[in-house]
């Protein structure tokens, strides 16, 4: 984590490669095989995005941040696509998470910005993408939904 005039090209480029290039083809694989199109059943794609794609990652990870609008914009892009060949696409942004991954303080830094007053938990994310799994979201597609405590 770090400002952008501090981050190495490497840095910025595997966080592309992996958010952006690598969410794109693993989209296009799944809407081969799940498009009525390609002889598929269809079914339900959910995205995982981020609130940093909302908030922009000031002075942490700028690129990470442009990394998960990419995803927005697929969500929004394929799920108007390929609607018509029994695929939704949708997508889940969580915001504070708390998870391994978040280094030491990170989390208490940032919650005078989360209205709720706390983290959330992998579970509450694991719910959202559930939902949207779910018969329950039959017509939700191009939608993303932020799990973020009103972040």
């Amino acid at each position: 984590m770090s400002r952008l005039d501090e981050a190495s090209t490497e840095t910025i480029r595997a966080a592309l490669d992996v958010d952006t290039f690598g969410a794109l083809l693993c989209l296009r694989a799944a809407i081969r095989r799940m498009s009525t199109k390609h002889g598929g059943k269809g079914g339900s794609i959910v995205m995982i995005s981020s609130m940093a794609a909302v908030i922009g990652g000031a002075t942490e990870c700028i690129w990470y941040a442009a990394a998960k609008g990419a995803v927005d914009s697929m969500v929004i892009g394929a799920g108007r696509e390929v609607a018509k060949e029994g695929i939704r696409v949708n997508g889940v942004s969580p915001g504070m998470i708390d998870t391994d991954i978040q280094p030491a303080g990170r989390i208490e830094k940032h919650m005078a910005g989360v209205p709720i007053g706390r983290a959330g938990t992998a579970d509450e994310v694991a719910d959202g993408v559930l939902y949207l799994l779910s018969d329950k979201a039959s017509y939700v597609t191009g939608a993303n939904l932020r799990i973020s405590g009103g972040r």
